[in-house]
């Protein structure tokens, strides 16, 4: 083809249709060629002009894994905020420095690995059980508000030009997945129809049909027998004909070799590589797909499957402007200084800030510091870095610890005393003598010196992870048990015998073991990961400059023996929708340095008819009533009074944060869909019921512990739905 003809060509014209240029691009193809580009290191066309691409990028909370960027709270800390607000601004600002790094890298003609525009982000799988070590990275335990968060966070990552993607957002790990990490490349869910439709899947279905997300990453396991990456009913029946979802499908890494190895479903690479693809995943994360070749030469798939799989690859490449002149590209201007800017450091400290959950104050916080001579700050991860980080992160270029928040807040006026105290998980008595408890000497003395202690206990990205990146888990990333590892729990009590007020800064990623700290210590604040500003946001709640607002989105149980065998995918007993008894911290709870009343609940209408366009608006007012400004987190709940099958005790349908001056009264609204109000039944069908529904407002769950907790209630009225059963279908 001349050079005249190739400038020509339609799959360069952008003012042609989007199909007409794929169909020309697709047709200028070799099978060869084709099969290149389903490789997550898809290889460069030069006659066509198609650039080497690597397809694997990672921005759970930050862009990962390709240098200096802003790092965020991690995942199941910004979930905490109880905003899909927060969250946007998050991801916005990720996608700004996304840009300005890829078009760098363009410009160097680096296009390695994490350098591209398609980030394998969010994992938007359920915290079914507190032991996953991957639970970190989620938003937690609950269907909707893992829903809201990720469509959300996908929004922001994609942008919302009408042409093109500011970058490609991907769904994982579809689906049902959430441990054991030790047997994720052999496991199989077992789950049945209501479950799965009813917590497993809901979050996926917002993310295709309401975020448009570009992509889904199929998980290692098997479901029900079926692999993630090779199933008919996860991917052909579910994904592509329920929600109609028209993206491209990338299997986890290695998990299409997982198929033959582990599985032992197929008995060659061919037929894993074929298993997959006839099934609708487009790209490999892995080097399976490179037996595509012989797949087709044994007849195991056809080409014109693997053209509908270029095709949905090349149709991303397109929206995301890499086959367009670069000045018609928007997104191309961004430019490098905007990455790890100062702007997206004050985002990452402002998430920090509303990511923390006050669990317990008794009357300790806010300290004044105007007062205070001297602080001992102690525990392992005080001045730890790597706490701030979590995992899938990238390098901020200014990092604030504990110790030097609270260091940096106090001034040179207060004495800061430091002392590690143990190390963070059990180490044995040295050769020469030196014991575990070597370092308690030294966290006395300072705690004995000071008005006010800070304990930061918790545990690292070391002790809870995903497999094979995990170098201190006993649970190949998992962990056996939530106590705190090692001497922590000794170390504290030690402290506390001192008898000097304690605030204990939680630094983790998923719950621990609390039954002696919630009895013995005056305060504690849950701080996750928090991302380089973390020091900051923890001294700012303790010393009154920031009142705390967050929420737990996940349930911290009293033990283990509260909770079924963790292999099990049965939601029985599981999360606040299903727990049987009584938590330690509940879902939805967390406390703050002011008061707020709930008053003129009303419904639009108490008595509705079954209908597709069910309409539903609940009005609230809130009102802060204490002495300080701050945000309440307004949660809706929704129960039906009459069960005939398995239900939840209740669950969230609505989250509002809201921030509200001393005295301010603000009426809130709520609009509720059909869909919300259907029971799930056992063949996971959605259905409108005549039945009679509770619907519950206030700052917390309805339950007796959070009421303990709080002090408070919340608001109920009932409605009544009336007419036949309606099934609601997607």
């Amino acid at each position: 083809m001349s050079k005249s003809t190739e400038k020509t060509a339609i799959y360069k014209n952008p003012e042609v249709p989007l199909d007409e240029r794929l169909d020309d691009l697709l047709n200028r193809l070799t099978l060869e060629e084709k099969l290149t580009q389903m490789l997550y290191y898809s290889y460069a066309i030069g006659r066509l002009g198609i650039k080497e691409y690597n397809w694997w990028n990672e921005c759970l909370h930050g862009v990962a894994r390709a240098g200096v960027a802003t790092v965020f709270p991690q995942a199941i800390g910004m979930a905490a905020t109880f905003s899909p607000e927060r969250l946007y601004r998050v991801a916005s600002a990720i996608s700004d420095e996304a840009r300005a790094k890829y078009n760098e890298f363009q410009r160097h003609e680096d296009r390695g690995i994490y350098k591209g525009l398609t980030f394998w982000t969010p994992n938007i799988n359920i915290f079914r059980d507190p032991r996953w070590g991957r639970g970190q990275e989620t938003y937690g335990e609950d269907p909707y508000l893992t829903g809201r968060l990720g469509v959300s966070f996908i929004k922001g990552l994609q942008g919302d030009h009408p042409v093109y993607l500011k970058t490609a957002a991907c769904a994982k790990h579809f689906a049902v997945h959430s441990g054991p990490e030790s047997e994720r490349h052999e496991f199989n869910a077992v789950v049945d129809l209501k479950d799965m439709y009813e917590t497993y899947l809901p979050a996926f279905r917002d993310a295709v049909k309401e975020a448009k997300v570009e992509a889904v990453m199929g998980a290692y396991s098997r479901v029900n027998g079926e692999p993630c990456c090779a199933s008919k009913t996860l991917i052909q029946k579910i994904l592509r004909g329920e929600w109609g979802f028209e993206g491209h499908y990338v299997s986890d890494c290695g998990a299409i070799e997982d198929i033959h190895q582990h599985h032992q479903l197929t008995n060659s690479p061919e037929e894993s590589a074929a298993m997959a693809v006839n099934n609708g995943c487009d790209l490999n994360c892995g080097r399976v797909f490179e037996h595509l070749k012989t797949a087709v030469e044994k007849g195991l798939i056809a080409e014109d499957t693997i053209d509908k799989s270029v095709r949905r690859l090349l149709r991303t490449r397109f929206k995301l402007g890499m086959f367009d002149p670069q000045e018609m590209v928007p997104f191309n201007d961004i430019p490098y200084e905007l990455n790890d800017c100062e702007k997206h450091r004050q985002i990452a400290l402002e998430t920090a800030r509303e990511s923390m959950v006050l669990l317990k104050n008794e009357g300790l916080l806010p300290v004044d510091k105007r007062g205070l001579k001297s602080v001992a700050v102690i525990g392992p991860n005080a001045d730890s870095k790597q706490v701030l980080l979590g995992n899938y992160f990238g390098l901020p270029s200014k990092y604030v610890t504990i110790l030097e928040g609270i260091q940096e807040a106090v001034g040179d006026k207060t004495r800061v005393y430091y002392a590690e105290g143990c190390a963070l998980g059990e180490t044995p008595e040295s050769f020469w003598g030196n014991p575990p408890t070597t370092g308690f000497a030294e966290a006395l003395a300072a705690a004995e010196r000071a008005d006010l202690v800070v304990m930061c206990l918790g545990l690292s990205p070391e002790f809870e992870g995903e497999e094979g990146a995990v170098a201190n888990s006993d649970g190949g990333g998992d962990k056996s048990d939530i106590s705190l590892p090692g001497f922590q729990l000794e170390l504290l009590k030690a402290v506390q015998r001192t008898g000097k007020p304690i605030v204990l800064v939680l630094l983790n990623g998923s719950p621990v073991e609390l039954n002696w700290a919630a009895e013995n210590v005056e305060a504690i604040l849950e701080a996750w990961y928090p991302g380089e500003e973390g020091g900051t946001a923890v001294a700012d709640i303790i010393f009154g400059d920031y009142n705390p607002a967050g929420r737990l989105p996940l349930t911290f149980v009293k033990s283990l023996e509260q909770l079924p065998p963790f292999r099990d995918y049965s939601m029985k007993n599981r999360t606040y929708r299903y727990l049987e008894e009584e938590p330690l911290y509940p879902f939805g709870y967390g406390l703050s340095y002011t008061k707020f009343e709930y008053s003129n609940l009303s419904i639009n209408s108490k008595k509705i008819a079954i209908s597709d366009d069910t309409d539903l608006t609940i009005k609230v007012d809130v009102e802060n009533t204490g002495e300080v400004a701050g945000d309440e987190v307004v949660q809706l709940y929704i129960s039906l009074q009459e069960r005939s099958i398995s239900l939840p005790k209740w669950q969230l349908n609505g989250v509002k944060r809201v921030h509200l001056k001393t005295g301010e009264k603000r009426n809130i609204e709520f609009h509720i869909k059909p869909r919300q109000l259907a029971v799930v039944d056992e063949k996971g069908r959605y259905l409108l019921k005549e039945a009679s529904y509770r619907i519950y407002l206030g700052g917390q769950q309805p339950d007796e512990r959070s009421k303990k907790l709080t002090g408070q209630g919340v608001l109920y009225q009932d409605i009544e739905l009336t007419g036949k059963t309606m099934e609601l279908v997607d």
